[in-house]
């Protein structure tokens, strides 16, 4: 059986221990690591866009990628109980016409026995921004 520890029931420890891994995955712009964090039909509702499985993460990712260029994401812990935590995050990434933009949102994570994510639900908004005012180089 597929694994990936930390596993539920979360303490703060291990919540932002599964924050952290997440982090790291969705900054090395892999759609192929990210997706093995998830459970094979996991649900995504991603701003507007719904997601059903892996194939479709990977898709959604590389398109992703693809239009937002020098990606840098920073997560924070917001709360967890048994099998779920809750996120806040911001992330910055330039256009193919270079402006700069971050992005502000909150992601609830949901989890099988497994430690996979079975549910995500993320309400994301942008914003433009001067070069000069990145947090994240």
């Amino acid at each position: 059986m597929e694994q990936k520890h930390p596993l539920p029931p979360f303490t703060l420890e291990t919540a932002i221990e599964k924050i952290q891994m997440a982090e790291d995955a969705w900054n090395s712009q892999n759609p192929e690591k990210v997706s093995k964090a998830y459970t094979p039909d996991s649900e995504w509702r991603n701003r507007d866009t719904f997601i059903n499985g892996r194939e479709e993460i990977v898709a959604f990712l590389q398109k992703k990628w693809e239009r937002e260029l020098n990606y840098r994401l920073k997560k924070e812990y917001w709360a967890h109980t048994d099998n779920r935590i809750a996120v806040r995050f911001e992330y910055e990434y330039q256009n193919q016409e270079g402006s700069w933009f971050r992005a502000y949102g909150n992601e609830n994570w949901e989890f099988d026995e497994n430690g996979l994510m079975q549910k995500r639900y993320a309400s994301i908004n942008d914003v433009i921004i001067k070069e000069e005012d990145r947090k994240f180089k």
